[in-house]
């Protein structure tokens, strides 16, 4: 039987982050358990509470809302002696610290990792920074600023195009999924040793470490890529093709499914022209490939050549907006959008109800959906009265 509580229940956060990778990280591990306590400014709250449109009926930013359910909301002033000691009070009931303050303001505010570990060796501390805290210790944190300084945008659009970024904040999510990733291995690490630890992440490297293959082109052999819109740099025919309607996706990963693409294509003899024959042949022949695909595919449309190029196992898709690609994941039976149970405690009649549903699936501790993203400063009052406490919402 699932246990009600999650995989990290009994865990409590004291979420100190705010915009997006903090909070995604943190509502992550609120999923799946841990009570996290979300700390916010008198009269202000988090950054993307005002980033709007798009926002809800009641006016809240929709930006907000999507990292911040499961969590209650406490207001502290930082800025006083008497906020920082609740905050230290709240601290010494948490099991972890999370925050993606400038490197530095912690410290000032005598909330500092080495401050805090004095007091409770067991504490893990993750500190999120957008370039380091040595000499990038004063860039700001901007995912726009890192996919630029970063080398995504490098990679990123048409081949004799702008650079362009990513349509999210990706680099944001992708340190967000590497900071909850450092506190589950500091708490496996406590668990067995009692001792607590810093986790630090920063934006830059975990860009770096996502380019994967673009980055070891260039730290194994020297090669610096480029802009090739939405072909690959080692696989073909792995990009977008237009069709008599809309474009469509192949991703073509080895010889037997280009055999396969060229037979449902009607040219099985593509497959054994010299020009095609291996995956290096084709992406030589990159071009003169795209054009003979372009002419084949037009003759139907996006969905047409979807079904028949999945049905024959080849991997293919129409290039979806949002909608289509909620619906798409519906049809498969993959949770997309998902509605907060009815009457859940914290649940108010005019809150938003639906979510985006968490993307791990564990069998016997799955996600919960327990509270909607709080309002500014909703549980203050029951936080500072409970702080001695370690009981779960």
């Amino acid at each position: 039987m699932p246990d009600g509580r999650g995989a990290l229940g009994g865990l409590r956060i004291a979420d100190f982050s705010r915009v997006l990778a903090g909070p995604y990280a943190t509502m992550l591990l609120a999923d799946l358990g841990a009570d996290v306590v979300k700390i916010e400014r008198p009269g202000v709250g988090d950054d993307t509470r005002a980033w709007r449109p798009p926002a809800d009926h009641e006016g809240t930013s929709t930006y907000y809302l999507s990292v911040n359910r499961n969590k209650r909301s406490a207001v502290l002033d930082l800025a006083t002696e008497a906020g920082r000691e609740q905050a230290r009070a709240l601290v010494a009931e948490c099991d972890v610290v999370v925050e993606n303050f400038r490197p530095g303001t912690m410290e000032r505010l005598g909330l500092g990792h080495e401050e805090l570990r004095a007091r409770h060796p067991e504490l893990i501390y993750c500190s999120i920074s957008g370039f380091g805290s040595g000499a990038g210790a004063a860039i700001p944190g901007y995912d726009l600023l890192v996919q630029a300084a970063g080398g995504l945008m490098s990679v990123t659009g048409e081949a004799h195009g702008e650079p362009v970024k990513a349509g999210v904040a990706l680099v944001d999510v992708i340190t967000g999924l590497h900071a909850s990733l450092g506190v589950l291995a500091a708490l496996r690490h406590r668990d067995a040793t009692g001792e607590g630890q810093l986790v630090e992440v920063n934006l830059l490297s975990s860009l770096l470490s996502a380019m994967v293959n673009q980055a070891s082109a260039f730290a194994v052999a020297g090669v610096v890529p480029g802009r090739m819109g939405n072909a690959h740099p080692s696989i073909a025919p792995y990009e977008t093709f237009p069709t008599g309607d809309r474009p469509l996706a192949l991703a073509v990963g080895n010889d037997k499914q280009f055999a396969v693409l060229a037979d449902v294509v009607g040219e099985p003899g593509l497959a054994l022209d010299d020009r095609f024959r291996t995956n290096a042949d084709r992406v030589a022949h990159r071009t003169e490939l795209a054009e003979i695909l372009t002419r084949l595919l037009s003759t139907d449309g996006a969905d047409h050549w979807s079904a028949v190029l999945l049905a024959a196992g080849v991997p293919a898709g129409p290039v979806n907006n949002l909608d289509e690609a909620f619906t798409f994941a519906h049809e498969l039976g993959l949770p997309g959008v998902i509605d907060l149970p009815a009457g859940t405690a914290g649940t108010e009649p005019d809150r938003p109800s639906r979510q985006v549903a968490h993307p791990v699936a564990l069998s016997a501790t799955p996600a919960r959906y327990l509270l909607p993203p709080p309002l500014l400063g909703q549980h203050t009052e029951e936080i500072l009265r409970g702080i001695t406490g370690r009981d779960s919402f």
